[in-house]
């Protein structure tokens, strides 16, 4: 088993569009762009085509039920085409507050949605007619004029990630998707994740080695490692409090089947009765340290041994800002030396003493 390295990124400023271009250069396999409430996924994916010539595409994630199933294979086949099969659609089901509040779409069976999603995508990239009856969506619509049509484009492959923290979720990656988007990850419990992948596969006759399990990881080689630690565990004060409701939070609930239950749930309490200071220190330094590569070489060096042995194929590393100012060249050099001890660490899977 041996790691790739990818890389989150926004190309919407001159900074990250240079920042990929080197990314490329160097040897990145893959570039991954996020969607949230401010710019979309696939847009940004039409113009790396158009600059760029080898690393993959990747969306991670686009948001499930803020298209419909059919213009969401549209984009996946244009984006397929224009960048000469490199394109790589991460799809996930956001959560209530972000469909509900800025779609307008009701987050109801998510998991059904998004296996539902997959099908009808897997059916238009097929070539074959688009005729879906399920729970959430019957196509062509019941008693109207539809008709179930066949999309003009030639088949193709579209390889579909899906972005999952919950079991029903996580086995339904097992069990459909070419791939895994994964974040709240700690190698030392791959397995709360990676087991119910793994049933998913089985259930489904599938080989879970087929799988490119993809985590989301941010970067920071560095000798200060406690004020690192600090200052990225404090990151996730936002997530615990404000990324859900009160009573649904996957990112809460994924860390509690990690051991991290107590913590999650009192950054919570202080998040929402107001205290954000209080929130950020509760956040303990561990998940800081242990959900990214923060550290010196050596450090850094050992958790890639973690990601590879516990079976993660794909990195997508968040680089760290330029300190005190714009430009590229303090990201561009963390990801070389990132590299550099990936290449290591694959070198001793490849050697004699892993056979």
């Amino acid at each position: 088993m041996t790691l790739s390295v990818g890389v989150t990124a926004l190309p919407h400023t001159p900074e990250g569009r240079d920042l990929i271009g080197e990314a490329e250069r160097m040897g990145a396999d893959s570039v991954w762009v996020p969607e949230a409430w401010a710019f979309d996924a696939l847009t940004p994916l039409g113009w790396l085509a158009a600059t760029t010539t080898t690393i993959r595409l990747g969306t991670a994630i686009v948001q499930l039920g803020a298209r419909s199933p059919a213009m969401l294979a549209m984009s996946a086949l244009s984006l397929q085409v224009l960048s000469g099969g490199r394109f790589v659609l991460g799809v996930g089901t956001s959560g209530p507050q972000v469909m509900e509040g800025w779609h307008g779409v009701r987050f109801d069976r998510p998991v059904q949605r998004t296996r539902e999603t997959i099908e009808i995508i897997r059916t238009v990239t097929s070539g074959e007619r688009l005729e879906h009856h399920g729970r959430v969506y019957e196509l062509p619509l019941p008693d109207s004029q539809g008709r179930s049509i066949r999309s003009m484009v030639p088949p193709m492959h579209v390889p579909v990630y899906i972005a999952a923290l919950g079991p029903a979720n996580l086995r339904l990656t097992g069990e459909m998707a070419d791939g895994w988007i994964g974040n709240s990850f700690f190698p030392e419990t791959a397995s709360v994740f990676l087991d119910p992948i793994r049933e998913g596969a089985a259930a489904a006759g599938r080989d879970p080695a087929d799988l490119d399990l993809t985590v989301a990881a941010g970067l920071e080689l560095t000798d200060d490692v406690e004020e690192a630690g600090r200052r990225h565990a404090e990151g996730y004060a936002f997530t615990f409090g404000a990324m859900g409701s009160a009573t649904q939070n996957f990112y809460n609930d994924a860390f509690a089947r990690q051991g991290y239950g107590e913590d999650v749930a009192e950054v919570q309490r202080l998040w929402l009765a107001g205290d954000r200071e209080g929130a950020r220190r509760q956040v303990p330094t561990a998940i800081g340290l242990g959900t990214n590569l923060v550290g010196t070489e050596d450090m850094v060096r050992a958790r890639l041994r973690l990601y590879r042995d516990a079976g993660i194929t794909t990195l997508r590393v968040g680089l760290p800002e330029e300190p005190g100012g714009a430009g590229i060249d303090h990201r561009v050099d963390q990801l070389g030396r990132l590299l550099d001890l990936v290449r290591e660490v694959n070198s001793e899977a490849d050697g004699p003493s892993s056979r």
